[in-house]
């Protein structure tokens, strides 16, 4: 069963970067992905000035740690997502 996980990756400069440059970070990713096999999945990240936050789904956190790796990108916090909250579930 895949969980879903939020990942902060703590990386200077990362939000001026053009968007080239971003679009080679995400070849990169999904490349190590695709060597991963089906227990990882990429859902989207944030980018912030500093700091990205990866959604994922996967297995496990070690498959996100591995992709880090394979990726040589940080992964300085991955966090499980238990519940999600939005502005549908205050009654009216």
């Amino acid at each position: 069963m895949l969980r879903k996980y939020v990942i902060e990756r703590n990386i200077s400069g990362i939000g001026k970067e053009p968007y080239e440059a971003l679009c080679d970070v995400a070849q990169r990713s999904n490349q190590v992905l695709d060597e991963l096999g089906t227990g990882v999945q990429w859902l989207h990240s944030y980018i912030a000035d500093d700091k990205t936050y990866c959604v994922y789904l996967a297995r496990d956190k070690a498959l996100i740690r591995e992709h880090a790796v394979r990726a040589g990108f940080p992964a300085d916090a991955i966090v499980e997502v238990r519940s999600m909250l939005d502005p549908t579930m205050a009654p009216v």
